[in-house]
């Protein structure tokens, strides 16, 4: 069977973790894996398809860490959406470095580093093949990085929300710490919340695509390619849905 060249989607929204930054470092950003992100998504943006990112910031600061050691719990989400934003503008560098028009977008105005949210102007930057990277989460505390992806999906009118880990979709239990760990083709929202073993979104992340019938593909993208290979409709990954 010949492969698919065409996108099975028109415009998604990837979810990218902090994590996918670090390359072999501990912490903080590594350029070179930075560069490999950006080529991926450029790979993408040349099939036509219309892309929104956003960006945690677990390769920086986690908020709900910076809870258990202490912080005021608005405090640490605060910080860890101000880390979302230093992630932002380092994959901007590097997208724009790769030749791909972008801007970035922060839901905490700062408007020396990036553009203010605007749902429409970030719709008119899609439709005008630029790369728009989201940052800053919803811009208030208690809510992730995973929810805001959710969000922001909806309120763009993403078909699909692209869940980018470093693991090749959603298993019954961590594959990392049990070898014989079954990962899932499809599942259902509901079991994605309610299924012992299974976390791979926050329940309000799920919850609200499950609302609204955002469909989720949960895949690996530190293997190569595999960001295409989704776009292009391959079975990749776990796909979340009704």
């Amino acid at each position: 069977m010949a492969k698919m060249t065409h996108p099975k989607y028109k415009r998604v929204l990837v979810k990218i973790g902090g994590e996918a930054l670090l390359g072999k470092r501990q912490y903080g950003i590594d350029v070179d894996a930075t560069k490999g992100v950006a080529q991926q998504i450029k790979e993408v943006l040349g099939l036509g398809v219309q892309i929104a990112l956003t960006i945690g910031a677990g390769n920086i600061f986690r908020g709900l860490t910076g809870e258990k050691e202490g912080l005021d719990r608005a405090t640490a989400d605060y910080m860890g959406m101000l880390g979302t934003v230093i992630n932002a503008v380092a994959l901007q560098d590097a997208l724009e470095k790769a030749g791909t028009d972008t801007r970035v977008q922060t839901a905490i105005e700062m408007k020396a580093v990036a553009e203010p949210f605007i749902r429409r102007r970030a719709i008119r930057h899609m439709e005008k093949g630029r790369v728009v990277i989201l940052a800053a989460g919803v811009g208030s505390p208690y809510f992730t990085t995973d929810t805001g992806a959710a969000l922001r999906a909806l309120e763009l009118r993403c078909e699909i929300l692209l869940k980018a880990t470093n693991v090749d979709g959603i298993y019954d239990r961590d594959p990392r710490k049990y070898p014989n760990a079954k990962r899932f083709k499809t599942l259902k929202y509901i079991d994605a919340i309610k299924k012992e073993g299974v976390q791979i979104m926050d329940s309000a992340a799920l919850a609200l695509s499950m609302e609204n019938n955002l469909p989720i593909i949960v895949f690996n993208l530190f293997k190569k390619g595999n960001l295409t290979r989704v776009v292009l409709g391959e079975d990749v990954g776990t796909k979340v849905g009704t």
